[in-house]
């Protein structure tokens, strides 16, 4: 998760003397110290939001957030924060071996991100894809052929970071995009300014913040409201356009203000800008830093148009709106059988069936499923491939194996 914009600096995922640039005293431009500082603030910044979210909360609130295995997503969350953690450290380290003092004037309020497990994790999502859209934005300002190199190590463990985050909201694609964004040092500053409490001067200007407004889910489809300090009661909205841009495209996609609806083409992180005009910004964050028409933003949303197995297995529910826990196990065909002819359905194919029994139907609501035999007659029997929720709500089978006769 990084903010870290340009943490690029120097951040490494080991111990101090196996990180890819050693502290030794020497001189630095200054654009490079200034950028240490940002990255610094912004790896203490991710660092405590981990911690913070990991201190509040318990196993039993992961598993009402819908995680199979509450393990599985503490352990990882954990070790993402430790990674975070020494990125810190490291980064000081070197600002002290260049003859400057960490900024420490920064801190943070994280209260908002922290209602819930739900929420915890999407906004860390989010985080670490700004850490990777920071990184690669940042590559064009420092001079200093070590600190880049450093970055480029950091990186790819950002981006493993997402990809985990993406795997354990359940509904997203662990890999979404063949190609990531980059963003500017004032556009990374646009999305993580919410989160710092007080005065923070970075030495750099943050764009206004941009915040979707929607309730609920935000899909393909979806028309999209916003509120900005940027965008008062004296703007004429009618003006004014929203840009959309994911990994990939060398520009963005234009669409009026009042009009701005999620594409059917999108899937996966998209950042998104209000600009006084219709001119497409461009991808090239080199390019973009000089563009005069942004109003606002960008914010950075994650539409969750393919959903992956492998996200449904470690949470079955990416909303968490459901407060039991469930359990998994894998039953004989016989008890398979008595269970779900209880629900209304006649037979089971032979076949082991692993099902998750929801302590609640409201949780298990929550669970993505297929039709039986994709007929709605609760007496029709089960394929020996279906997947998801049974007839009556109890039962939710995430698999089937086969179990010799003998």
């Amino acid at each position: 998760m990084r903010f870290s914009t340009y943490l690029l600096a120097a951040a490494v995922p080991l111990a101090a003397n196996a990180a890819p640039l050693r502290a030794t005293k020497r001189q630095a431009a200054a654009i490079d110290v200034t950028v240490l500082q940002f990255a610094n603030t912004l790896e203490q910044l991710e660092s405590q939001f981990y911690a913070a979210g990991l201190s509040k909360f318990q196993d039993s609130d992961f598993s009402a957030a819908g995680f199979a295995a509450s393990s599985i997503a503490i352990q990882q969350i954990t070790n993402i924060q430790s990674d975070e953690a020494t990125h810190a450290s490291i980064l000081e380290e070197e600002l002290t071996a260049l003859g400057q003092n960490p900024n420490s004037t920064c801190s943070f309020n994280f209260d908002s991100a922290l209602t819930d497990v739900s929420t915890m994790a999407a906004t860390a999502r989010v985080v670490e894809n700004l850490g990777v859209m920071a990184y690669l934005g940042a590559a064009s300002l420092l001079t200093d052929p070590q600190l880049l190199e450093a970055a480029g190590s950091i990186l790819t463990v950002e981006a493993r970071h997402q990809t985990i985050l993406n795997v354990l909201s359940g509904t997203g694609t662990a890999i979404p995009s063949a190609f990531d964004l980059a963003l500017t040092p004032s556009e990374v500053l646009a999305v993580a300014a919410p989160f710092f409490s007080g005065t923070c001067d970075l030495g750099i200007p943050a764009n206004p913040t941009l915040t979707v407004t929607n309730t609920g889910s935000v899909g393909q489809g979806t028309s999209l409201t916003f509120s900005s300090t940027a965008i008062n009661s004296s703007v004429d909205t009618s003006t004014l356009f929203c840009q959309m841009m994911v990994g990939g495209n060398p520009f963005s996609i234009s669409l009026p203000y009042n009009q701005c609806v999620v594409p059917s083409t999108i899937n996966g992180p998209v950042a998104i800008y209000i600009t006084s005009d219709d001119n497409p910004l461009q991808s090239n964050v080199v390019n973009r830093a000089s563009a005069n028409n942004i109003l606002a933003g960008p914010t950075v949303a994650f539409i969750d148009a393919q959903p992956e197995t492998l996200g449904q297995m470690v949470r079955s529910s990416g909303t968490g709106t459901a407060s039991a826990s469930s359990s998994t196990q894998t039953i004989s065909p016989d008890v398979a059988a008595s269970i779900v002819s209880a629900q209304g359905a006649s037979t089971v194919s032979g076949a082991a069936a692993t099902a998750t029994s929801a302590t609640d139907s409201a949780a298990a609501a929550t669970s993505t499923s297929n039709s039986v035999n994709d007929s709605s007659d609760p007496s029709a029997p089960f394929r020996d491939d279906f997947t998801g929720l049974a007839p009556g709500g109890a039962i939710n089978v995430i698999g089937w194996s086969n179990i010799p006769s003998n």
